[in-house]
């Protein structure tokens, strides 16, 4: 049976309001920039999913196609593509990231 990377990652974006494409998990990243992502979303109380791209080669290497962009993690909100971690310091840094997580949830 023949695989769908692209649309099994679809699905994620589209199933969940918050997802990041990282390494590791939200409780056990693997990597500083995952990590950092994870610390910004907490600190934002934010529910999320993360999809943990070292279990899955495929996933790793779609996500990267699916967006264009070479290094993971990676943030959809609503299924946007946001950015990664340095993108993720930026907006949290000027207050749009946590109005984008709001806007997300219907909290704002």
């Amino acid at each position: 049976m023949s695989r769908n990377v692209r649309e099994e990652i679809e699905t994620i974006i589209k199933s969940n309001k918050i997802v990041v494409f990282m390494k590791g998990t939200p409780q056990f990243p693997q990597c500083g920039f995952s990590a950092t992502v994870v610390d910004i979303l907490d600190d934002c109380g934010a529910t999320y999913k993360g999809v943990n791209v070292l279990a899955d080669f495929e996933v790793r290497e779609g996500i990267k196609q699916y967006t264009s962009w070479p290094t993971i993690p990676q943030i959809f909100i609503n299924g946007e593509f946001i950015g990664g971690c340095d993108v993720a310091r930026e907006l949290y840094a000027s207050g749009e990231l946590q109005a984008k997580l709001n806007a997300a949830v219907g909290e704002s």
